[in-house]
């Protein structure tokens, strides 16, 4: 298999994981046709991003994670705001995906989300076990992960495109034209697959510009055809999760895809507290596993664990915060980078002032509506 094969799956695993499952409803709240529009525009905000990035990889001879290159060139302070925006994308992400879990079992068994806590509670300890033991089939969950995804989005094709109702892809609300953005910038990230692309591509890493091109070519084409499905044989029905409404076996395949990635996630805090931060295992399992539970339990007691409302904070906060880091480092590994590069990308300060604005206001919105709501 080509190399530039493999760097575009490592990235396509990374960037398409559960909270694909959440597109189809934000983009119903908005109309389709809008949702698209979302879809369009920000795969292409973060392919010019992730291209930036890589150009600050491979413009570096050692291999760092965000954090590393960030401190490297942005100093102790970029270094710190990396680690909190890849934080507080890693718990969000495990926090919603054990609030689906719960919800898709529960609906699974007894037809109601009634047994979603208790059995998100279950699925934690479980969750936990395995990261702690470690099992060596699920070290790289994501490929599996995007396996299932493969099934769900192929069986959905075969049995519910003859059920497209234009008039659901018609539908427009301008209330909630901008609602899409922060599920779908969540569901856009894939930055940590970057330097893991480096080490893929090692003498090749000419090909890093176009696996990322591809890579986002890729799981655009996928969210569009999956949100084309649901919405337009679902309409108004769309729930939250997607596969709620299709029946058990898109259920089971839902959660099977939710419990690849909450292994692979919990792995990736692991490893970036253990080998970046020096953490022993015993601290770095302690700081993985507790912090989504807690929040999981808070939000519960509050009345505001909503799966959208996490992935859609999660999306504009710590994808929007990690973005602008790596446009602010650009200069900086323009400068100061310690190898030739096989790509560049234009220093564009409009480009660059445009993409952060647009980050920034997305956050603003999404934060916006998560008070309100």
């Amino acid at each position: 298999m080509g190399k530039t094969v493999l760097a575009t799956t490592e990235i396509v695993c990374t960037i398409i994981g559960a909270g694909f499952l959440a597109i189809p409803y934000v983009m119903m709240q908005a109309g389709y046709l809008l949702g698209l529009a979302h879809l369009l525009i920000l795969a292409v905000l973060m392919a010019v991003t992730m291209l930036y990035f890589g150009e600050i990889v491979i413009r570096t001879k050692e291999n760092h994670q965000l954090p590393g290159y960030a401190g490297k060139y942005l100093g102790k302070i970029g270094k710190k705001a990396m680690f909190f925006a890849v934080a507080f994308g890693i718990y969000t992400a495990l926090l919603a995906y054990l609030l689906a879990e719960g919800e898709s079992v529960s609906y699974f068994l007894f037809g109601s989300s009634a047994y979603a806590l208790p059995i998100s509670v279950l699925f934690w300890m479980v969750f936990s076990a395995i990261v702690y033991f470690g099992i060596q089939a699920l070290e790289k969950a994501e490929v599996i992960s995007i396996v299932f995804v493969g099934v769900i989005i192929t069986a959905m094709i075969i049995f519910f495109s003859n059920k497209i109702s234009p008039g659901n892809l018609m539908e427009i609300n301008l209330g909630n034209a901008l609602f899409p953005f922060g599920v779908i910038l969540f569901a856009y990230l894939g930055f940590t697959a970057i330097p893991e692309v480096k080490l893929i591509l090692q003498n090749d890493l000419r090909k890093m510009k176009r696996s990322i091109i591809y890579a986002y070519i890729i799981s655009f084409v996928v969210y569009v055809l999956f949100t084309l499905v649901v919405v337009g044989s679902q309409g108004k029905d769309t729930p939250e999760i997607a596969t709620l409404i299709l029946g058990r076996p898109f259920i089971l395949l839902g959660v099977l895809t939710m419990f690849t990635a909450y292994i692979s996630l919990s792995n990736s805090m692991m490893d970036t507290l253990r080998f970046d931060y020096k953490k022993n295992k015993a601290p770095a399992f302690a700081y993985t596993v507790i912090v989504p539970m807690v929040l999981l339990l808070g939000l519960h007691l509050m009345g505001k664990s909503h799966f959208v409302t996490i992935l859609g904070i999660g999306g504009v906060i710590s994808g929007g915060l990690t973005a602008i880091l790596i446009l602010l480092m650009v200069r900086s590994a323009k400068l100061n980078g310690d190898r030739h590069p096989e790509y560049t990308m234009k220093d564009s300060a409009i480009l660059k002032g445009i993409l952060i604005f647009m980050f920034c206001l997305g956050a603003i919105i999404e934060i916006m509506h998560a008070l309100s709501g």
